[in-house]
């Protein structure tokens, strides 16, 4: 058996079913639409589903499958009723992706408000927490299945007037080193990915400010680019198959040198 068929069967995900929150643009259909290509069947998870509807009408129109969901993750009885259809439609979860993110609040952390500390910590921190305990519930029927949340270089290095945003992607990496632990005796992995700067209307804020672009972003990246969704895309696959089966615990930084 050649190499390639070898490694093409270890990233196949024929009839896995896969989640994906914030799954209507950017990264995050990015991630929904490799991991349709590879054969999963993708729930696309979102607080509105107009969005969700567009990718899902992409992913079929390549070939895939794939259902969308409306659901606010920091909101438990969201996720509650959002496992419940889960399980309803499917009875097993292979693969959860963690990605929906938000960062309403852009200044410095001395004039930060309440609300949006409330705001970022819901949905950065409490949403990814609940998100992970569900899915792994269900996994633990199976005894298999692989986690993926998604941090950033923020989370190492706090970006200036990101304070409460880094502050959450801090605890990202910390709470999948923690889930990583607990989870490893049922072979439920648990892994994240750092992206660096990557080009999306998340941080348009950024990279269509061409003085920030040009003197605060570039000159800290060694590949003198910003990332393009698809890029970050290849390493959650990698870690949603089984050629990642004995990768738990790890932090995947996408950053083009960045934190290097």
């Amino acid at each position: 058996m050649g190499k390639d068929t070898i490694f093409m069967k270890q990233i196949d995900l024929t009839d896995k079913i896969a989640v994906v929150t914030g799954g209507s643009r950017g990264i995050g259909e990015s991630i929904a639409r490799s991991l349709a290509s590879l054969g999963a069947e993708v729930v696309l998870v979102s607080r509105k589903i107009e969005g969700l509807t567009e990718v899902e009408n992409r992913i079929k129109a390549d070939g895939g499958k794939a259902v969308s969901i409306p659901c606010n993750t920091g909101n438990l009885n969201e996720i509650e009723s959002l496992f419940s259809q889960i399980k309803s439609r499917y009875d097993k979860l292979d693969i959860l992706v963690n990605n929906s993110a938000t960062n309403p609040f852009f200044g410095s952390n001395i004039d930060a408000p309440e609300s949006a500390w409330d705001k970022t910590m819901s949905v950065n921190l409490k949403g990814y927490f609940y998100m992970t305990q569900h899915a792994a519930k269900m996994m633990l029927g199976k005894v298999a299945g692989s986690i993926i949340n998604i941090s950033s270089v923020n989370g190492i290095r706090p970006a200036p007037m990101q304070g409460m945003y880094s502050i959450t992607k801090a605890g990202v990496i910390s709470m999948t080193q923690s889930w990583a632990k607990e989870l490893a005796p049922f072979n439920i992995r648990v892994n994240a990915v750092l992206p660096g700067i990557t080009d999306t209307k998340f941080s348009s804020v950024m990279t269509q400010n061409e003085e920030i672009l040009k003197k605060m972003i570039l000159p800290n990246i060694p590949m003198k680019r910003i990332a393009q969704p698809d890029e970050i895309a290849g390493a959650v696959v990698y870690l949603a198959s089984d050629a990642a089966s004995f990768t738990t615990g790890a932090c995947i930084v996408v950053d083009g040198g960045m934190l290097a």
